[in-house]
């Protein structure tokens, strides 16, 4: 038997504005998209006084966001981890797990009924993510974060996590991925 446990668990509240992260995703996946937008809409409107309008309702809406957030989560992911020898699980914990149901939900809803299926596709694809689970074969990357406790774990197009540690656990998670993780390692190394 290795010295090393077969299972790790635990739940930690990550600050969403304030995770390194957390941060660098939402600009991916926020930042960009609407930069583009109000580029676009910037350079084929020209100077009229309606591109004002609407970069401030595009500004507007962004603030809105992030006040809703605040305001429901209470600017807290909340999530739970589990390592164990078959791969990594991530969930969100059960009281954000809840809201984001009837969050989701009602994105389906609002979205069937508006006729646009982007945004109930939107409503699906994010219930769909609030359980994850990668087993160590399919990890085809790992990136270590020790300044800010997180571990990524990469594996086909749509497989990620970030793992997010606490203080004290963050080394044996460390260990953990490591071990698991050993025949990709080697294989980098070459």
């Amino acid at each position: 038997m290795n010295d090393i446990q077969e299972v790790i668990q635990w739940q930690i509240s990550v600050p969403i504005f304030k995770n390194r992260v957390i941060l660098k995703q939402l600009v991916v996946a926020i930042g960009i998209p609407f930069g583009l937008v109000a580029l676009v809409i910037g350079l084929a409107s020209g100077r009229s006084v309606y591109t004002l309008y609407a970069l401030g309702l595009i500004g507007t809406l962004l603030l809105c966001t992030c006040l809703f957030i605040m305001a429901v989560y209470r600017g807290k992911y909340e999530a739970e981890f589990m390592l164990n020898t078959k791969g990594a699980f991530c969930r969100t914990q059960a009281k954000q797990a809840k809201k984001n149901r009837f969050i989701n939900a009602l994105t389906v809803i609002l979205g069937m009924l508006s006729g646009r299926p982007a945004v109930a596709g939107a409503g699906l694809l994010a219930q769909s993510r609030q359980e994850v689970f990668l087993r160590w074969n399919h990890v085809t990357k790992v990136k270590f974060k020790p300044k800010n406790h997180t571990i990524l774990l990469r594996g086909g197009w749509t497989e990620n996590i970030a793992l997010f540690c606490t203080n004290e656990n963050y080394t044996l998670a460390e260990h953990f991925v490591l071990e698991k993780t050993r025949a990709l390692q080697e294989m980098l190394r070459k």
